[in-house]
């Protein structure tokens, strides 16, 4: 869709929630065929009275404060391509002047006598049922059937959960210095439901390679969100047969480990650091295939003190 709206110049509208990439899809739809620049205009963050001023420009005068003329967003955008993040958000009368522009290719800076023309690409996008705002009088009709020429609808994260290795593989080697997911972390982010979208996501990604120093990203390591999810899901039945599991490793526990049994140990968010340290161990040899020197290495630990802890979890050297 991104290659068919890059090879004309239709308007396109699109829509998704907070967080799915919608301003990367319209940079997508730009780059793809860069005639002209990109303006982006975010209509969530205009406020009050300088709204029109920063859409339209001003003339010299025409307010207190206007000591010079400016160049609105809508002349910048002039043979270019203009981005309307959050369409939704833009007031009614705004609404009224931008049709007018698309229209007729003119407008009239605040204050000023002289029309001038501006032609460009349109691209809005909103998180907002637009055709609901219609029905409720809060977006206009004609602007609305002049948006939706080719709409593109984004899924949210939560429908796509094939995209979830993908993407953070990419923000790994976009933030990361070599950091990989260990099996656990990936079944585990693959469970969460992502209200934030693919930003959440990348936020996630950055704080664990922020506060990881290692290069293995373990199951602990996720952010509370992830880790609030899981214990949530955990039932008596999870519960149960946690217990039967740990039973079976229960003779190759360290003694100075929490007894495996205890069913507060199998609830609880937190590990003993004894655990963790297992279970690094463990997840080291099975990230480098048996590979003990290379394990050592990840873990930040001499090949010696690896062989220690190993004999000292009883674990097969």
């Amino acid at each position: 869709m991104v290659d068919k709206l890059a090879s004309g110049r239709w308007p396109a509208l699109i829509l998704g929630e907070t967080g799915t990439g919608k301003e990367v899809v319209a940079r997508s739809i730009h780059t793809s065929n860069p005639v002209g620049s990109l303006v982006t205009i975010d209509c969530s963050s205009f406020v009050g009275p300088l709204m029109e001023s920063e859409l339209f420009g001003h003339a010299k005068g025409s307010f207190t404060g206007a000591v010079n003329a400016k160049v609105g967003l809508i002349e910048a955008a002039n043979g270019g391509t203009a981005f309307f993040d959050e369409i939704g958000e833009l007031p009614l009368d705004l609404q009224a002047k931008l049709l007018r522009v698309l229209q007729e290719k003119e407008f009239r800076p605040v204050g000023s006598l002289q029309t001038k023309r501006s032609d460009f690409r349109i691209i809005a996008a909103t998180n907002r049922d637009l055709l609901k705002e219609v029905e409720k009088g809060t977006f206009r009709r004609d602007l609305y059937y002049r948006l939706n020429v080719v709409t593109v609808r984004l899924a949210p994260l939560r429908e796509r959960k094939e995209d979830i290795p993908l993407l953070m593989r990419h923000f790994l080697t976009k933030y990361g210095s070599g950091h990989t997911f260990t099996q656990e972390a990936m079944d585990a982010m693959l469970s969460y439901e992502w209200p934030g979208n693919v930003r959440e996501l990348e936020n996630m990604v950055q704080q664990m390679v922020a506060v990881r120093t290692g290069p293995l990203l373990h199951l602990n390591d996720l952010p509370s969100p992830v880790q609030n999810h899981l214990f949530a899901r955990r039932g008596p039945g999870v519960a149960l047969a946690a217990t039967a599991a740990a039973g079976a490793f229960s003779t190759n526990s360290h003694p100075g480990a929490a007894p495996a049994q205890d069913p507060r140990f199998l609830e609880s968010p937190i590990l003993p650091l004894m655990e963790m340290e297992r279970r690094a161990i463990v997840n080291a040899l099975e990230y480098t295939k048996g590979d003990r020197l290379m394990a050592a290495g990840l873990l930040g630990i001499g090949r010696t003190t690896l062989y220690r802890k190993l004999k000292e979890y009883q674990m097969a050297v």
